[in-house]
């Protein structure tokens, strides 16, 4: 008899879901409410908020909702209809394409409807199976899933590792002269969960051993990074090296959407082979109208990076003075490394949110290595000193207990009340 296709979804929750009936609406899935900002609304109160990836603070500026609100009078949600191919096409879509492709210093740039399956979409038409991969383990699930879909070999070198990266080339290579195909290198601007830039220039000098292409997903790095805030790239002076660059309008932009820039020739041949947009409806109106204007603010405001910068160099000193190790970040990202079990972090996060009022993202295995628990801040431009000063004080607390044993007893003895 076949087995029912079910069977392994009711026996077997996953790593994270086998924890759903503890931490659905608490841990995981929790409703934050209110205003957009550093102080929201959790279950009730209020709470210092470090999880959301408003960066500049444009989310609940009023400049912001002015335009997303009068975009909403003006075309509707609906507007524009269809895909870009065949109906959703607009002027405004063509002008956020054009002064998107300038910011970063690219020949052209698409828009896409949404960052994740935007980035599956371009790994899966750029390569065939005659061409080969070599990507960071450590890569975003986009990345992952893009990988995914090619019918061809794929080599993972280690974590911003170059001495990795050239042993992987170097396979890579070999291999890819036996298919005649290319290679396609890919990394991250900045790795969302450790805070480290990928090391770009270092990547680009392999060129001059190695023939491959880059693609950098820059989605914490647009906006933050770089002079202009251009992003890793232009950080890192390598930017006209990098062959596609992609980024998210949901960090800086604080919307909804995404972006590919590369040479017209790239872009005008994704244009025409991007499933993921081809059979999409086009970017709405409200977004697309929305995004112009975040995007001008950001080049013509570099006061809200200043700001962005002030309180990441504040609240990230503060942390290593206080002597808690935040890894080697070197970006916005702000992860504080600690060492405890599941149990022990749900009881830390239930005391921080209810005692000390701050609301962050906790990480744990298996998405980490077992033993180690990690806080990670999104410092944005919208918090202040105070904000920065009260957290401070909060973990030195918090510390304390898991070190004395105290989330460890608590964590023995009862059910966290998550009520």
């Amino acid at each position: 008899m076949v087995k029912d296709l079910f069977e392994r979804i009711q026996n077997n929750k996953g790593p994270l879901g086998r924890w759903a009936s503890q931490a659905e609406g608490y841990y995981v899935f929790p409703k934050l409410e209110g205003e957009l900002g550093p102080r929201m609304q959790f279950h009730g109160k209020e709470i210092l908020n470090w999880s959301i990836n408003d960066y500049l603070g444009l989310a609940n500026h009023p400049e912001i909702r002015k335009v997303d609100a009068q975009a909403a009078l003006d075309y509707g949600a609906a507007y524009p209809m269809g895909a870009r191919m065949m109906s959703g096409h607009t002027t405004l879509h063509e002008q956020l394409q054009n002064e998107l492709a300038e910011f970063v210093h690219k020949e052209a740039a698409y828009l896409l409807n949404f960052g994740y399956q935007g980035m599956v979409s371009i790994i899966d038409a750029l390569v065939t199976k005659n061409d080969i991969i070599v990507y960071d383990v450590d890569g975003h699930g986009c990345i992952i899933d893009g990988v995914r879909l090619h019918m061809g070999k794929r080599f993972t070198y280690k974590h911003n590792d170059i001495e990795s990266i050239e042993k992987n080339l170097q396979r890579a290579t070999k291999m890819a002269l036996e298919t005649g195909g290319g290679i396609l290198l890919i990394t991250e601007g900045v790795f969302g969960m450790r805070g480290q830039q990928g090391k770009l220039r270092e990547i680009v000098a392999l060129k001059e051993k190695y023939n491959f292409r880059l693609l950098v997903d820059d989605a914490h790095g647009f906006g933050t990074l770089g002079k202009t805030g251009a992003g890793a790239g232009e950080e890192q002076g390598c930017q006209d090296q990098i062959d596609v660059y992609f980024s998210t309008f949901a960090k800086s932009m604080a919307s909804i959407g995404a972006f590919v820039a590369a040479s017209k020739d790239v872009i005008d041949y994704l244009k025409y082979n991007l499933r993921s947009q081809m059979y999409a409806k086009s970017l709405p109106m409200i977004m697309t109208v929305g995004a112009l204007k975040r995007l001008d603010m950001i080049r013509t405001m570099p006061e809200l990076k200043d700001k962005l910068w002030q309180n990441v160099n504040a609240l990230q000193n503060g942390l290593k003075s206080r002597g808690f190790n935040i890894g080697d970040t070197n970006t916005c990202v702000t992860p504080v490394y600690l060492e405890g079990s599941i149990p022990e972090a749900m009881v830390m996060v239930n005391d921080l949110r209810e005692n000390y009022r701050i609301f962050l993202s906790i990480v744990v295995y298996p998405v980490i290595p077992k033993g180690i628990i990690l806080l990670r801040m999104i410092p944005t431009a919208s918090h202040t000193l105070q904000d920065i000063e009260e957290t401070l004080t909060a973990f030195e607390a918090i510390r304390e207990k898991l070190e004395n044993g105290t989330y460890k007893k608590i964590a023995a003895e009862t059910t966290v009340d998550v009520s």
